[in-house]
């Protein structure tokens, strides 16, 4: 098949031992990133598969439309940035492995790694001795704080773990659902939303984003939240209200440490998140380790295997499989 790969910004993937399974295809891989649909669609003309590194690139109809020999696209995990029903109208099979039993442990350690960084001040010590000063302020541990963890999910339970073991108090907050399973499993429950931001000392996102969790997180949540208490986002963006964060940051009345911006790639270098004291900022690295790309990857390639093969799995619209070989 010829197999396009969207998005490699580093050229990683070759170096991966799970690259091997794509032996035999015809591979390109793109190592910048083409937003414009026009563009790209020329970029892609022949392609049969294609392969997203995550949310990268949108796909939509104003792509899939000029792409009449694409039969496949091949990714991991949640798809809210693919037109399903633009897929089915051009015939495009979508398969993604749902991991259901597998978080990302790299997300999680970047979450640990993102709080432990802001509270002893990590960036700002080492910018201070390249200066050639020595020490520029006081940090805080995590050990007696009370970690937040919104999002009762796989990353969220492999979060606590590590924290557990930093010594750190735990609740919890989540959809009614989640808190149902949290209690169940034993978890520790905030009072209520409003306690829950007020008594974290750190708040950590970890929800999918979606048109129900779009916003969750409001100007009052972070208001709520104790004078110098952080908020850790490795999950999206767009699960805080637009606008929200930049504000409270602007107030000088929390700390922010993110790895997700509405815009990605985020290039501009006077965004606020950016240039703000209070924000350690990092560029949607959660799972960007070569350990989680080999874990993933081959879960991707495999996909295209098996289509190739004639027997397509994690198939998420499989009508499309369907209705094209009932012809």
């Amino acid at each position: 098949m010829k197999v396009h790969i969207l998005d490699d910004w580093f050229d990683t993937l070759r170096d991966l031992p799970c690259f091997a399974r794509l032996a035999g295809h015809e591979v390109t891989v793109w190592t910048d990133h083409e937003p414009d649909p026009a563009r790209l669609a020329q970029r892609l003309a022949g392609a049969e598969a294609l392969v997203l590194f995550r949310e990268r690139t949108r796909i939509g109809a104003d792509l899939l439309d000029r792409l009449p020999d694409l039969r496949l696209i091949s990714q991991r995990s949640v798809y809210p940035h693919v037109d399903v029903p633009a897929c089915n109208r051009n015939g495009v099979l979508l398969c993604s492995n749902m991991h259901a039993d597998t978080p990302s442990y790299a997300a999680a350690e970047l979450t640990l790694a993102l709080m432990l960084a802001s509270f002893r001040q990590i960036p700002q010590q080492v910018a201070a001795i390249r200066q050639g000063d020595w020490q520029m302020g006081v940090g805080r541990s995590l050990r007696g704080r009370r970690l937040g963890l919104y999002g009762y999910g796989r990353i969220a339970r492999a979060v606590e773990t590590y924290a557990t073991a930093l010594g750190m108090d735990v609740q919890w907050w989540a959809s009614e659902a989640g808190r149902a399973r949290a209690l169940a499993d034993g978890r520790t429950l905030a009072p209520d939303r409003a306690a829950f931001f007020a008594t974290s000392d750190i708040v950590s996102l970890h929800v999918r984003l979606n048109p129900a969790t779009r916003g969750i997180i409001t100007a009052a949540d972070l208001a709520a939240m104790r004078p110098r208490s952080l908020l850790v986002n490795t999950s999206r963006s767009g699960l805080i209200a637009p606008g929200v964060l930049e504000a409270e940051i602007a107030r000088n009345h929390i700390l922010a440490a993110v790895d997700v911006f509405d815009a990605e790639p985020l290039r501009d270098p006077g965004h606020p998140l950016l240039t703000h004291p209070n924000v350690l900022p990092t560029p949607h690295i959660g799972y960007v380790t070569e350990d989680e790309f080999d874990l993933q990857f081959a879960d991707i390639f495999d996909q295209i295997n098996a289509y190739a093969a004639g027997a397509p799995i994690h198939m998420i619209n499989p009508e499309t499989w369907e209705n094209r070989h009932a012809r």
